[in-house]
């Protein structure tokens, strides 16, 4: 339980959305107003939701449309239980090696793009890491547990898994509607786009249910549809890494059909020996990345800004630099170790005037 006050307390912190007051709540007049809804349990963080509707009822009915369809989305990208009736990312790992898997056309389309942006990103951001990533969630939470005995895992154990992560060896089948994982001893972890590409998701799936002007946060993969109601775009704040520093935020972007996503060391780590190991394993070292404090990627589409902050996290600043500024739709910003902060060509453009 404390644990999971701990992780709701800190998705809570990460969302930092800042809004623009009451002057935005509509109140006059017959227009729409402003309602705010969230819930914790998808993707194990908090799910903050903020929309215009004409009445508490209508915008309640759709709030529960989409809390329905992300935990969809959740269940269907789970790794760590199954579900009655359901073929999920946890059916096709546990049938690694021995059988293809019909999955639902979501998972394809999960899959299909995990693999594009791996070969894009030089495997910086590799969604078949897993049997590496699984070491090092077990050490974790056993870390967090009991911190005066955290430890690393061996440095054997991580190389021998790391010889089971070859993205090559995920056969997708669109025509039969499949997938299968032909080394018996990889899995898939999608930890570094699953959340982000369900937002987007979720994003889609707001307009189909008649929402112009919305702004979606799961556990601070923000996704900004259209803009405000009254033509300004949502304001969004970039969390301080230090969390120590009463700042709350170190700097604040316009969002409106964009997407802003942040990876960091400051929410999900454990500490041996007073340093501190986050969630984010490098694939060329097959340990925790730990140059930069926070990550953070502007771009149209959330399942694409979610893997890029990925892999940014793990690249030096130069080479990420270099590969943000070859995409057309994306922009970067890194907090660096002693506070500075560096920005893509492009960033300032979306940052609040």
């Amino acid at each position: 339980m404390e644990k999971k006050r701990r992780y709701q307390a800190a998705a809570l912190a990460l969302i930092a959305v800042l809004l623009a007051g009451a002057a935005a709540l509509w109140e006059n007049g017959s227009g729409p107003k402003r309602y705010e809804g969230s819930f914790f349990g998808c993707f194990d963080t908090v799910t903050s939701i903020t929309g215009y509707a004409k009445s508490e009822e209508e915008f309640s009915r759709q709030f529960k449309l989409l809390r329905e369809k992300l935990e969809h989305y959740h269940k269907l990208f789970d790794i760590y239980h199954t579900y009655p009736g359901l073929a999920n990312l946890k059916t096709v790992n546990d049938a690694a090696g021995k059988e293809k898997v019909a999955v639902d056309g979501e998972i394809l389309e999960l899959l299909s793009l995990g693999k594009e942006i791996c070969r894009k990103t030089g495997g910086q951001s590799n969604i078949a890491y897993g049997s590496v990533l699984e070491v090092w969630h077990e050490y974790r939470e056993a870390g967090t547990q009991d911190a005066e005995h955290a430890k690393l895992p061996p440095r054997s154990l991580i190389e021998e898994r790391a010889r089971h992560t070859d993205i090559e060896k995920l056969q997708i089948d669109r025509d039969a509607s499949t997938v299968y994982l032909e080394d018996p001893e990889m899995s898939l972890d999608v930890g570094s786009i699953g959340k982000g590409y369900a937002v987007q998701r979720l994003a889609e799936y707001a307009r189909e249910i008649g929402m112009e002007h919305a702004l979606i946060s799961v556990g601070g993969n923000v996704c900004a549809v259209g803009g405000r109601e009254d033509g300004t775009p949502w304001r969004v704040g970039v969390e301080d890494p230090d969390t120590e520093s009463g700042q709350g935020y170190v700097a604040a972007v316009d969002l409106a059909d964009a997407s802003l996503v942040t990876s960091g060391d400051y929410q999900r780590y454990y500490e041996v020996d007073g340093k501190r190991y986050c969630h984010i394993i490098d694939p060329d070292t097959g340990m925790p990345a730990g140059q930069f404090p926070s990550v953070s990627v502007l771009a149209g589409d959330s399942g694409m800004a979610d893997a890029l902050s990925t892999a940014l996290f793990n690249m030096s600043l130069e080479e990420g630099m270099d590969f943000v500024e070859s995409l057309p739709d994306a922009e970067a910003m890194w907090v660096l170790r002693d506070g500075r902060i560096r920005c893509s060509s492009g960033f300032a453009a979306y940052e609040e005037k």
